[in-house]
């Protein structure tokens, strides 16, 4: 987030270069920055949101009971985010539907 943060300052930093390339009205830098906040705003809430339905997904998993699983799980998706959830995805969620199936239909 703050590579976001610092992108967003270089450009309002060189507002007075891209006025001179530019050669419609200076409005329509300002607008574009706001489309970009806008579009940045919406990847923030985006990841917040598949952080929460990830562990609480994690949480209620019952594969990850024992053990420190679900401790590990959740530091993974804090401090790795997009890449511990698809993870997650891959093994916990795909790699045991087929386990799942195969529960069901012995019952």
């Amino acid at each position: 987030m703050l590579g976001y943060f610092l992108f967003i300052f270089s450009i309002l930093s060189n507002i007075p270069e891209l006025e001179q390339t530019h050669d419609g009205p200076p409005e329509l830098v300002f607008q574009w920055v706001g489309q970009f906040m806008i579009m940045i705003f919406l990847v923030i809430l985006l990841s917040i949101a598949s952080l929460v339905f990830f562990i609480v997904h994690a949480l209620q998993n019952p594969n990850l009971k024992q053990g420190h699983t679900l401790l590990l799980w959740i530091l993974l998706f804090i401090f790795v985010s997009g890449l511990g959830q698809l993870i997650y995805w891959i093994v916990e969620i795909v790699g045991k539907r087929g386990q799942n199936e195969k529960l069901e239909q012995s019952h």
